[in-house]
C-alpha cells in the first residue's frame, strides 16, 4: 500500500479504512518513541544527543528514523548550524505542540492508573 495523498475527503480522515490516509499517520506517530521523543522535546529545543539522553533505552537508529519521520510529517523542525562539526537541534512545530498536549494526558492517565492497571495485570496472568 503506498502513501495516498490528502484529497480532502471524509475518507482521507476515516481511521478504520485500511488506505485511510489518517490510519497511515496515527499508526506512525502513535509508536511509543515517537510519544517519547516529542514528551522529551517539549517547550524547548534539544541537540540529537540530548534527545537521546532523554529518551532512555532508544537506539541511535530509532531515534534518527523517528525524528525524519517527525519532521516529514511537520511535528518537529530541524535546524543544522553551519559550524565544524555541524550542530543539530530539534523543536517541536504547532502542531507537534498541539500533540504534545495530548501526549500529557496519556501520560497524566498512566500516572493515574498505573496502579491499577499492575493489579489487573497481575491477577490476569495468575
Amino acid at each position: 500500500m503506498g502513501t495516498k495523498q490528502f484529497s480532502g475527503s471524509a475518507e482521507d480522515a476515516d481511521l478504520t479504512r485500511a488506505d485511510s490516509l489518517a490510519r497511515e499517520i496515527f499508526s506512525d506517530v502513535a509508536n511509543k518513541w515517537a510519544l517519547l521523543i516529542i514528551e522529551a522535546i517539549g517547550d524547548g529545543t534539544l541537540r540529537f544527543g540530548e534527545v537521546r539522553d532523554a529518551v532512555q533505552g532508544i537506539s541511535h537508529k530509532m531515534l534518527t528514523q523517528n525524528l525524519r519521520m517527525l519532521e516529514r510529517y511537520g511535528l518537529v523542525d530541524r535546524t543544522v548550524h553551519p559550524v565544524v562539526p555541524p550542530r543539530v537541534e530539534y523543536t517541536l512545530t504547532e502542531p507537534g505542540r498541539a500533540l504534545r498536549v495530548t501526549i500529557d494526558g496519556l501520560c497524566a492517565w498512566t500516572h493515574q492508573y498505573l496502579g491499577d492497571i499492575e493489579a489487573s495485570r497481575r491477577r490476569f496472568d495468575a
